[in-house]
């Protein structure tokens, strides 16, 4: 089996820097798991055409920030292929919410109303999951898929190829991707998950105010993360 890359919904730019990629057998496996799970008539999140929502929106020649989360959201109508982003009108996860209270403490901006992050991911910001599909209401169901080995490819080609880019991992999931990034090159923000599950270790991180700090210092424009319309 093949792959026409020219089929994968993704950016351009991204499709040239990832194409390697999606010629490996890895990949392959990827495609072969995803088709084998809709034959099976299985609910899958987010939906096909959103699968690469994190590149198609923050396009590699703006990335400044990344966000590594686990698994897509897998309740009805919750994934919409970025890392901890729900689509507006549905309700504010609790983790998404416990980041928006990180923001207001950090940076005195008041609680968004809504769950969509696509203002941040248009600023630069790609809000990578690990694991880039799921079955409905069945957690991490996608994870023996080889999403991992994708995201993990993506973040050491980025590592190797990119400089000055900012790194936040939430959590010990995260933080083991460390190993793929070069601190000499990029700057590394690590902090405990947002979940509640976390106790509120998550509070007094401060990523947004320091990330902010780092883009100006490297002079680059920082990030408005006022979601409030």
């Amino acid at each position: 089996m093949q792959i026409d890359i020219d089929k994968i919904n993704i950016n351009q730019d991204w499709k040239l820097f990832l194409k390697d990629e999606f010629s490996k057998s890895y990949f392959l496996k990827i495609k072969e798991n995803y088709i084998n799970a809709l034959q099976n008539k299985e609910i899958i999140y987010p939906p096909s055409n959103l699968t690469f929502n994190a590149f198609n929106l923050t396009p590699l020649e703006n990335l400044k920030v990344i966000i590594l989360g686990q698994d897509p959201y897998h309740g009805k109508d919750q994934a919409m292929g970025l890392s901890f982003s729900v689509p507006f009108g549905v309700k504010i996860p609790p983790s998404l919410l416990n980041i928006y209270k990180e923001l207001f403490n950090d940076l005195n901006i008041p609680i968004a109303k809504h769950g969509n992050l696509t203002k941040w991911a248009k600023q630069g910001i790609l809000l990578l999951n690990s694991i880039l599909s799921v079955k409905a209401n069945n957690p991490a169901s996608h994870a023996n898929f080889g999403w991992q080995n994708f995201s993990d490819n993506v973040i050491s080609k980025l590592s190797k190829e990119k400089e000055k880019l900012i790194f936040l991992l939430w959590g010990n999931y995260a933080k083991s991707k460390k190993n793929l990034i070069d601190e000499n090159k990029h700057f590394i923000l690590e902090a405990a998950h947002p979940s509640p599950l976390a106790r509120g270790a998550f509070f007094g991180c401060k990523h947004f105010s320091t990330t902010n700090n780092i883009l100006k210092q490297i002079g680059k424009d920082p990030i408005d993360w006022n979601l409030n319309l």
